[in-house]
C-alpha cells in the first residue's frame, strides 16, 4: 500500500551542479540524513577527486555511504542497492527523512526500481572458451548465436560488445534464462519507496560548464595532483584509479604530458561526463528538473524543491 511507503527525496545531477548544498539544505529543513549515490566517493581517502563533501558543507548533517571503502576493494550495484536500502529503513525508522544524493545514474535507478540482482555467479572456463571462439571465428558468430537464444538482448548490443555478449550468453549457460528473463523478474517486486525526485541542470549549457571549469580549478587548489600521485605511488584497486581526476594526470607523472595539458584534458572529461549524466537522468519521467541558472541564490533553490516536495 502506498501508505506504508518509505518518503524518499532524491536529489541528482550532473557533477558541479550543487547537489550537496541543496540536498543538506532539505535535510536542515526537513529532518532529513544524506545518502550518498555517487560511485566514487565510497572510497576512503579519495577527498579531492571525488569531490567529497567537507565537514563544512555536510553542517552537521549524517552523510552515509561515503568514504567506507578502501580503493583496492570491489563494490557493485548490487552491493550498493543492499547497503543503501538498509540505511534509508534506518532513518525512516528513527522518524528522520532520507534525502539521497549523488550523480551516479545506475546506483540511483536500481535502487528506486528495487531491482532484484541475481547471484552473480561466474564459469569462468565457459567464458575463456567463449572468448577463444571469438578470437577464432570472430566476435560475430558468438552474436549470432546470442540472437539465436536472447534475440531482445542481441538486438541491443553489437560485436564490438563482446563482453556483453559474453555475460548474456554466460547467464543462459548458468540459469537456464534469458537475461531479458532475468530484467524482467528482477522488476517484479514494486519499490518500497514514495519518491520526490529532483535533477539539477542548467538552461545555458556553458553556465554548467563554467562551474564544472571552476570546480577543477579548485580541486588542483586542495591538492588533486598530490592526491593522484599518492595513490598511483601506491597499490591503487583498479576501479578507484579509473576516478575522474586521476587517470587524466596519469600523463603527467609518466612526464608524457604537461600538467597544464592533462588539466584541459580532465575539463574536456568532467563536462561529458556531465553530459553523459543528465543523458541518464532525463529519460526518467519521474524526476523534475529545477535550472540552477534560475535562480539567484541557494535560497531561490531551495524553496523550488520545497515546493515540488510539498506537492508530491
Amino acid at each position: 500500500m502506498a501508505e506504508s511507503k518509505i518518503p524518499l527525496i532524491a536529489v541528482v545531477g550532473p557533477t558541479a551542479s550543487g547537489k550537496t548544498s541543496l540536498a543538506v539544505s532539505l535535510c536542515e529543513k526537513l529532518g532529513g540524513e544524506a545518502v550518498s549515490c555517487d560511485s566514487m566517493q565510497i572510497y576512503k581517502g579519495m577527498n579531492v577527486a571525488t569531490a567529497k563533501p567537507t565537514p563544512e558543507e555536510m553542517k552537521g548533517i549524517p552523510h552515509h555511504l561515503i568514504g567506507f571503502l578502501e580503493p583496492d576493494e570491489s563494490y557493485s550495484v548490487a552491493k550498493y542497492c543492499e547497503d543503501a536500502k538498509r540505511i534509508i529503513e534506518d532513518i525512516n525508522s528513527r522518524g528522520k527523512l532520507p534525502v539521497l544524493v549523488g550523480g551516479t545514474g545506475l546506483y540511483f535507478s536500481s535502487l528506486v526500481d528495487n531491482i532484484r540482482f541475481f547471484p552473480e555467479e561466474t564459469d569462468f572456463e565457459y567464458r575463456d572458451m567463449l572468448k577463444k571462439r571469438a578470437e577464432e571465428e570472430g566476435a560475430d558468430a558468438l552474436l549470432e548465436e546470442l540472437k539465436a537464444v536472447d534475440p531482445d538482448a542481441a538486438e541491443k548490443l553489437d560485436a564490438n560488445n563482446l563482453g556483453r555478449v559474453i555475460r548474456a550468453l554466460e547467464i543462459v549457460h548458468l540459469t537456464g534464462r534469458t537475461k531479458t528473463e532475468q530484467n524482467k523478474l528482477s522488476k517484479l517486486e514494486p519499490p518500497p519507496y514514495k519518491l520526490t525526485a529532483i535533477c539539477l541542470d542548467a538552461k545555458d549549457r556553458q553556465f554548467l560548464y563554467d562551474r564544472i571549469n571552476r570546480r577543477v580549478d579548485m580541486m588542483l587548489e586542495a591538492g588533486l595532483v598530490e592526491e593522484a600521485e599518492k595513490y598511483f605511488a601506491s597499490d591503487i584497486g583498479r576501479t578507484a584509479a579509473q576516478a575522474i581526476g586521476y587517470k587524466e594526470l596519469h600523463p603527467y607523472f609518466l612526464g608524457e604530458k604537461s600538467l597544464e595539458e592533462c588539466v584541459e584534458t580532465l575539463k574536456m572529461q568532467t563536462r561529458r561526463y556531465a553530459k553523459r549524466q543528465l543523458t541518464w537522468f532525463r529519460r526518467d519521467e519521474r524526476i523534475r528538473f529545477l535550472y540552477i541558472d534560475d535562480y539567484e541564490n541557494g535560497s531561490e533553490l531551495l524553496n523550488a524543491a520545497l515546493e515540488i516536495i510539498n506537492g508530491d
